[in-house]
């Protein structure tokens, strides 16, 4: 699908040429007038790209920018900013933003800045991609080492986490205690099998949310096997 941006700027003349250009491009475009309508409308839309004028009714360009950060920090996002106004660019930069382009700018020069973030945007997406391992509703992602289960995130500690990598990475496969031992833990490892039970059980409540289907299972006499649910 076309990468959707989204426009914020009270100056009715440059939203329509933004609009305009950026259409022409192939993008699709929304339009805000104000901060508030900004605020409402990424939250309404979830746009692949934002540019972001700093003078703002309402609310201004940057607090946006603070908002948009505090929960979204992957969003690419350009301030548009007055030719002299250095702390707007150096609070923008501090805050999370992409890039910015100063006015009055050359159209060229604006579109070639969208395409080069949208370009760094969608390869770290592919990247942590290839990084992501699911089962069901959960997501752990090795680069990021975040790991959610529908949309929540949840804590592990460095042992946890990789002892549910190793069950990912080994979906569906029946997993006895010395296999797991020797993948999480090591093969120099000579403490006792039964630390395995224990962390099974640390991992299995830490992704159990809510009363939702477990997907680490107990197979008795052999070991472990993470799958999704039936």
């Amino acid at each position: 699908m076309t990468e959707l941006i989204l426009v914020v700027e009270d100056e009715v003349r440059i939203a329509r040429l933004l609009q305009i250009e950026l259409e022409c491009e192939g993008y699709r475009v929304s339009i805000a007038g104000s901060g508030h309508q900004g605020l409402e409308m990424y939250q309404e839309q979830q746009p692949d790209l934002l540019l972001l004028d700093v003078m703002l009714p309402g609310f201004s360009g940057i607090e946006l920018l603070r908002r948009i950060r505090a929960g979204d920090p992957d969003t690419p996002v350009l301030l548009l900013t007055a030719k002299s106004s250095v702390e707007d660019k150096v609070s923008g930069l501090d805050l999370g933003a992409n890039d910015y382009i100063t006015k009055p700018f050359q159209i060229e020069e604006l579109l070639a800045r969208v395409r080069a973030a949208l370009r760094l945007a969608s390869g770290r997406r592919r990247e942590e991609a290839v990084n992501l391992l699911m089962a069901e509703d959960l997501e752990l992602n090795e680069t990021t080492r975040e790991v959610k289960r529908a949309g929540r995130s949840i804590e592990l500690t460095p042992r946890e986490f990789d002892l549910l990598v190793y069950l990912l990475k080994n979906k569906r496969q029946v997993l006895n205690r010395e296999q797991i031992m020797a993948a999480v833990w090591g093969y120099d490892y000579y403490g006792d099998t039964n630390i395995v039970d224990v962390y099974i059980r640390y991992v299995r409540k830490k992704i159990t949310l809510d009363h939702q289907p477990e997907l680490i299972h107990t197979v008795r006499g052999v070991g472990y096997v993470l799958k999704d649910a039936p």
